[in-house]
């Protein structure tokens, strides 16, 4: 038996998130799937991360056991051919036997689409918070405050499963292109919802005139329960990448095409 690392490309749009459901569609459950389809019955496939329903990545990634003659590349292409067009996987690698794809992770990175205007079009691809006067530059004047290294438990969802609410932040940085605004955020972990609850509370701040000191304010709450704290909607968050320690991987799958269909 062999360990694997794969990356992962899907549209979150038709799933019900990351992990196994009782009941709709899953990343994880569609995986296990597709391995089942080509025989293999125990696979393991662990994620990096848990994504919410609705959330569409560029570069997941997760690990699984195979014990087989195929190639990595052979493996990737039977796979993909089991999956569905909105789930696809960019490259597989072998790794050491004890590399875990979740407690290994270093840093990962997440890019938040968040439109002025909804439309037919971009309404399942990125965010829309309406009646909302916001600017990049005080956005970006906001998001100083969340740099470096905090208590996130005020931006993120209480978890009793997760006692440790201290987080990295050490990109968070904001541009505009085409009436999408962009948030590109890369910390050494992410509680469930952060980055969603840090754009969303960014917005709403920014909107509402006020400025860092509230949002450090927020911050020393500690409390997932703040009022001014307000969550952004799934459809326009998108992981993009997971880094590991002496781990060198192929970097030819797309990683900054977000704004393709909106050109």
């Amino acid at each position: 038996m062999a360990r694997f690392l794969m990356r992962l490309m899907y549209d979150g749009t038709g799933f019900r998130g990351w992990q196994v459901q009782c009941a709709g569609r899953s990343i994880q459950g569609d995986l296990i799937s597709a391995f089942h389809q080509i025989g293999v019955r125990h696979p393991g496939v662990t994620g990096a991360g848990r994504t919410d329903a609705g959330v569409h990545a560029l570069a997941h990634f997760a690990h699984f056991d195979y014990r087989g003659k195929m190639s990595p590349r052979q493996l990737m292409l039977a796979l993909n051919n089991k999956l569905g067009q909105d789930l696809m996987i960019t490259g597989i690698w072998a790794v050491a036997d004890d590399f875990h794809a979740r407690y290994q992770a270093m840093a990962r990175s997440y890019v938040y689409l968040l439109a002025r205007v909804q439309t037919p079009l971009n309404r399942l691809h990125t965010g829309f918070m309406p009646r909302r006067d916001i600017g990049v530059p005080s956005l970006s004047r906001l998001a100083e405050v969340l740099l470096g290294s905090h208590d996130f438990s005020s931006l993120s969802r209480d978890n009793p499963l997760v006692p440790n609410h201290i987080c990295d932040i050490q990109r968070l940085e904001i541009s505009e292109e085409r009436g999408i605004i962009r948030f590109d955020l890369t910390a050494d972990r992410f509680l469930h919802n952060m980055v969603r609850r840090i754009v969303g509370t960014l917005v709403n701040l920014d909107h509402g005139g006020l400025g860092p000191d509230v949002l450090q304010a927020i911050l020393d709450e500690a409390n997932p329960r703040q009022k001014l704290v307000t969550t952004a909607p799934a459809q326009g968050l998108y992981l993009t990448g997971v880094r590991y320690p002496n781990l060198q991987l192929d970097e030819s799958a797309p990683t900054d095409e977000l704004l393709y269909f909106l050109r």
